[in-house]
């Protein structure tokens, strides 16, 4: 076991910084991981990618313990889908084949919030062109499990196989739209936080924003900023890659409600989950063409270029503010647990 660990597993472990990673790294991908024809445990991938004839098949799994359950722009039920599918969506897979539920309910949990989850979660995969084909249903004791805990899997085939390694220097940074929504919200609702604004999750299956961008061409590498936010995606990017990514700050899409919240709790919007967002890496001529494309469609409309990739600075983020440059830290974990 790495002593870095420590001797029992905490909040940061699950939060999507460096901690989760060397848990995964020196619990799982140690123990668990098998040689693969494609992408398999140790890549530490968005999902497996498994060769199946001409194509890809991307498998992918997730757990969704977020609270509270229902919080403005969505629920738990809609984040189960839609975390699944832009999973599937990150490794170049935009049309899924089918997804699993399982669910783990609480005793004594409302019929009437668990139709309401259901409801959500059909609306959900009917926006992104999926179906749920199978599941699982446990239920625990009063106190065992907070209320409702839910596992989606989700399998798609692909000819074109996308992976978070591929950034060579030039490549242009890509968001989708703006960032910090979903963490704010949740956080605010949480907390019963009366802020100014409407501070509303992004949460949304972006596969028809990906497949956008993939038509488009060009695009090298593909991450959902969700857990530890546009930092630890960056972060990971760039020492999978091999490059520096410099950002400009000025460029980052950041409604204002997320700025007020972010000056008031001290929290920067670039730690903070999305779940409604991609971020992609392009090759250099072709970045306009694909943040048009991008720009099509509804989820797309604030997409911007903000960032380039650089030979040096190898697995760093540096933003320029305008001002000057600074070193973007990575978090050890995630600041608000159980976004997702």
């Amino acid at each position: 076991m790495n002593a870095l660990l420590g001797e029992r597993v905490a909040l940061k472990h699950g939060a999507g910084g460096r901690a989760m990673r060397l848990l995964i790294e020196s619990v799982f991908v140690e123990g668990l991981a098998a040689a693969v024809d494609g992408v398999g445990l140790g890549a530490m991938d968005d999902g497996a990618a498994l060769r199946v004839g001409d194509q890809w098949l991307i498998v992918t799994t997730d757990s969704h313990v977020v609270h509270p359950r229902f919080f403005p722009g969505g629920d738990i039920g809609r984040l189960a889908i839609s975390g699944t599918v832009n999973d599937l969506a990150m490794m170049g897979a935009t049309e899924p084949l089918g997804l699993t539920c399982a669910v783990v309910l609480e005793e004594g949990l409302p019929f009437s919030e668990l139709e309401r989850i259901r409801d959500s979660m059909k609306l959900a995969a009917a926006e992104a062109g999926a179906r749920v084909v199978t599941g699982d249903t446990k239920v625990m004791r009063k106190g065992e499990v907070d209320g409702i805990v839910i596992n989606t899997t989700g399998v798609a085939l692909t000819k074109t196989l996308v992976r978070d390694c591929d950034l060579r220097p030039g490549d242009r940074i890509l968001v989708t739209g703006s960032i910090g929504d979903h963490g704010f919200a949740v956080l605010a609702a949480r907390n019963n936080l009366d802020l100014q604004g409407d501070l509303r999750s992004d949460v949304a299956p972006v596969n028809g924003v990906i497949r956008l961008a993939l038509r488009a061409g060009g695009v090298t590498a593909l991450k959902d900023p969700t857990r530890g936010g546009m930092a630890s995606t960056l972060h990971e990017l760039a020492a999978k890659s091999g490059v520096g990514i410099l950002l400009d700050e000025s460029a980052l899409p950041v409604h204002g409600e997320v700025r007020a919240a972010a000056e008031l709790l001290g929290i920067d919007p670039l730690h903070v989950a999305n779940e409604g967002k991609a971020v992609i890496g392009v090759r250099p001529e072709c970045a306009e063409r694909v943040l048009g494309a991008i720009r099509e469609h509804p989820l797309g409309r604030e997409a911007a270029i903000v960032g380039t990739c650089l030979a040096d600075w190898k697995g760093k983020v540096i933003l320029d503010t305008g001002f000057g440059r600074r070193l973007v830290a990575e978090i050890e974990g995630e600041p608000m647990p159980r976004i997702c």
